[in-house]
């Protein structure tokens, strides 16, 4: 998880990007911007860039396809930062040089471009440092009301920045150097000119560790039991809620995932499985992210995906019927008197 509650600016700099293939510029500012002598300006800065990585989920690592790191830019010129090789501002400048070479896209709008020196942000439980480099492309037109005499007077700002809509931005935290940091993104604009965001401009891709295989093992399982198996098997809702609990106790109970082993304790039937590797499959090659066969269970991670595995079936606006185990004791049926569906539960004790 990721938090920026109590993150702090060290320093920020502002340039200009333009689009490389409608012959505009960059423009590069000589030097950082003083925020001492603002008392209400980094609050809402921080409102502005850091309040939408709240809901960031994924995590991603820079690569390069030649599987050299220090040709990935952004992260060489991060690193530098972090080794105290360069200064913040020199590379502000550097990042803005080349978020311009890949704005080749004739669609991707020119905007500025933030880049922020942060201390104190928790990622999974630790404290980082971290860089934030942000870009505005949209503006809108914004009123003015204030007083003026007895009554008020009306004024407007063209091409004014929302702080509650950031266009693109990515946090950079100083952990895991050699692996290509944790990293987190946020690109709003949802079109096909934007990939050039994470692809061309960053080169990022899922991080695969122990978490992440974790995270998105529970995550296939899930979405497979709820969406895949119906096409084969005919399963009661209990049915999948039982699969699905089984799977939860494993990974909480087990600290190593044995992919065999889970299919012959939590799966139980070998087509399922089967169907089921092939779902795994399909996931490897949609996201560029393999599954292990073997792997350490992250407990946080396990923690994380707990709360999306519900294990309660809704009866009309009537009952709720909440499935923690013992499947074998719920039944379920049709009453030709009444019409309707029914339940049956066997317990020993009532509390």
């Amino acid at each position: 998880m990721f938090f920026h509650q109590d993150a702090t600016f060290k320093q920020l700099s502002i340039h200009r990007v333009g689009n490389k293939a409608q012959d505009e510029f960059y423009a590069l500012s000589d030097h950082p911007i003083d925020l001492t002598k603002d008392e209400v300006l980094p609050d809402l800065l921080m409102q502005y860039f850091m309040k939408p990585f709240a809901k960031a989920k994924e995590v991603y690592r820079f690569y390069h396809p030649n599987d050299d790191l220090q040709l990935n830019e952004v992260y060489y010129f991060a690193r530098q930062y972090f080794d105290a090789k360069i200064d913040f501002h020199e590379m502000s400048q550097q990042l803005a040089k080349h978020l311009y070479e890949v704005s080749e896209h004739p669609k991707i709008k020119g905007g500025e471009m933030y880049v922020v020196a942060l201390q104190h942000v928790q990622m999974e439980g630790e404290d980082h440092d971290a860089i934030g480099i942000f870009k505005s492309e949209n503006k809108e037109a914004y009123l003015k009301v204030y007083p003026s005499g007895e009554g008020f007077d009306l004024d407007y700002e063209q091409e004014a920045i929302n702080i509650n809509k950031l266009d693109k931005g990515v946090v950079i935290v100083n952990v895991e150097e050699e692996e290509g940091y944790k990293v987190l993104v946020v690109d709003q604009t949802n079109q096909s000119e934007a990939v050039y965001w994470k692809d061309d401009f960053l080169k990022i891709r899922a991080r695969n560790d122990n978490f992440q295989q974790t995270g998105n093992m529970l995550k296939v399982y899930k979405n497979f039991v709820n969406d895949k198996l119906d096409e084969v098997f005919e399963l009661e809702a209990a049915d999948k809620i039982d699969l699905l609990n089984r799977s939860m106790d494993y990974f909480k109970t087990k600290e190593t995932f044995d992919q065999a082993e889970f299919e012959e304790e939590v799966i139980g039937n070998p087509q399922a499985a089967s169907l089921f590797k092939e779902y795994q499959q399909h996931f490897e090659e949609e996201f560029d992210s393999p599954f292990q066969p073997n792997f350490e269970i992250a407990s946080p991670a396990v923690k994380k995906m707990a709360s999306s595995y519900k294990s309660v079936i809704k009866l009309d606006k009537n009952f709720h019927i909440y499935i923690h185990g013992k499947r074998e004791y719920l039944e379920t049926g049709f009453d030709e008197d009444r019409g309707m569906n029914y339940y049956k539960l066997y317990f020993e004790n009532e509390s």
